[in-house]
């Protein structure tokens, strides 16, 4: 209980007794340039910073990484305080802490190129996710936060499609197909199918065939498609081998005549 109350008068400004105000400090550091009172000063509002770094943990962003923006956030307002404007230092640095936040998730928190209002309006939906599933104890609906921004469930839905492209995943990460065989995400992709390449020269030469005659199209489906020998086509068609083969040529030259012209 004394430690917690203890906490908390210096995070609201308040002195324990035999301490150097936070006044005293900052007179030392703006007027007389110590950069231990800067120090000190930082040190004893390190608290009220990982308090709003808080606010953002599990926003897909290390806390660590979050803690070291509004640690900054938290020195800047120390450099810009001004005592004689009779604001309490924690008043001022709260909204300097959290735009420093704010900023790093608007213009370095994402993978790819987003539109600013695009990404404010993410970041608001997932404040708005932490906030209701906590107090509701699971995760919201979209009507629920569409409601709790007073936005409309479209935007909602842009903004959490807008969040997907807050991160990129690596090729290389792991990847597991819920079948108990392991890999890395690019396992997961398909490869290029070859026959694509022919998907035109198919449809060229199926046209080009139509005008061919019965028999000719037979002989060429049998040998192309189904990858019957002259021998088999023959006996199955009812005729010489000799035949076949003539068909053949005849039918392959016409169709490279119907395709060139």
């Amino acid at each position: 209980m004394t430690s917690t109350l203890s906490t908390t008068r210096r995070t609201a400004g308040v002195e324990a007794p035999g301490r150097v105000s936070n006044d005293d400090l900052f007179v030392r550091w703006q007027r007389h340039g110590e950069q231990e009172a800067r120090d000190e000063l930082v040190r004893r509002f390190l608290p009220l910073a990982r308090k709003l770094a808080r606010r953002y943990n599990g926003a897909r962003e290390p806390f660590d990484d979050l803690l070291q923006v509004a640690s900054l956030g938290l020195v800047k307002a120390v450099d810009r305080y001004d005592p004689q404007r009779g604001t309490a230092f924690s008043s001022f640095a709260v909204p300097t802490i959290l735009g420093e936040l704010k900023r790093y998730f608007r213009d370095l928190g994402w993978a790819v190129h987003v539109p600013r209002g695009a990404q404010e309006l993410a970041v608001k939906v997932e404040e708005a996710q932490q906030r209701l599933a906590t107090r509701g104890g699971r995760a919201p609906t979209v009507t629920e936060i569409a409601q709790y921004l007073e936005i409309d469930v479209d935007d909602v839905l842009d903004a959490l499609e807008t969040a997907r492209a807050h991160h990129a995943s690596s090729l290389d990460a792991p990847h597991d197909d819920g079948e108990g065989e392991g890999g890395s995400v690019v396992d997961t992709f398909g490869s290029e199918d070859p026959n694509l390449l022919l998907a035109d020269e198919r449809v060229t030469v199926g046209e080009a065939s139509r005008q061919l005659n019965e028999r000719e199209r037979e002989v060429l489906r049998l040998r192309f498609v189904d990858d019957l020998t002259q021998t088999q086509i023959a006996e199955r068609v009812g005729v010489s081998q000799m035949q076949i083969s003539r068909i053949l040529r005849r039918a392959v030259a016409r169709l490279g005549e119907l395709t060139e012209s």
